[in-house]
């Protein structure tokens, strides 16, 4: 049974509360709340297994303004809330690419319209760029510089993102 769009977001802030205590000291909690958010529509990739992947495209669908705070090496800014397909229109329909955000959720929503455009080797990065910085992986600054901030997209959300600097801007 799915749960509406109104559930989610109750079952989604019940689990931030519940397990914000939790989220500076466990994954555990982490892992609860991805499994509340996604809809596992599009297949998910682990961030141990991205990083020994080879020739793949990165796809960071969040705001323009946290992809520029910081984002996965040679990833490519695509958006969410104003993405168009012609933002992918160079890419081969079967390119390997992983699509990712904060936690994962818009990333899925955007994997979905690839898909259906028909991309047929879309992955969404699973735990998005918390999980790769809560793993110790690098991300970069708009010069493409090494940075320990994350844009960590709201306070609420920020309590899942353990190492780094949390940006709010």
């Amino acid at each position: 049974m799915s749960l509406s769009a109104n559930m989610k977001f109750i079952v989604l802030i019940s689990a931030l509360m519940a397990n914000a205590a939790f989220a500076q000291t466990t994954s555990k909690a982490y892992k609860v709340l991805l499994r509340t958010v996604y809809n596992n529509s599009v297949p998910m990739v682990a961030c141990e297994d991205l990083r020994t992947e080879k020739n793949v495209v990165l796809l960071d669908t969040r705001a323009r303004r946290e992809f520029e705070v910081s984002h996965l090496k040679n990833a490519r800014w695509v958006g969410f809330d104003d993405f168009d397909l012609s933002r992918v229109a160079d890419i081969p329909k079967d390119t390997k690419i992983v699509v990712y955000c904060t936690v994962g959720v818009r990333s899925e929503k955007i994997g979905e319209k690839l898909m259906a455009a028909g991309f047929k080797n879309v992955r969404n990065l699973y735990g998005s760029i918390f999980e790769w910085v809560n793993q110790g992986n690098p991300v970069f600054d708009a010069q493409q510089h090494p940075t320990p901030r994350v844009h960590a997209y709201s306070r609420v959300w920020g309590v899942w993102l353990q190492k780094g600097e949390k940006v709010y801007e």
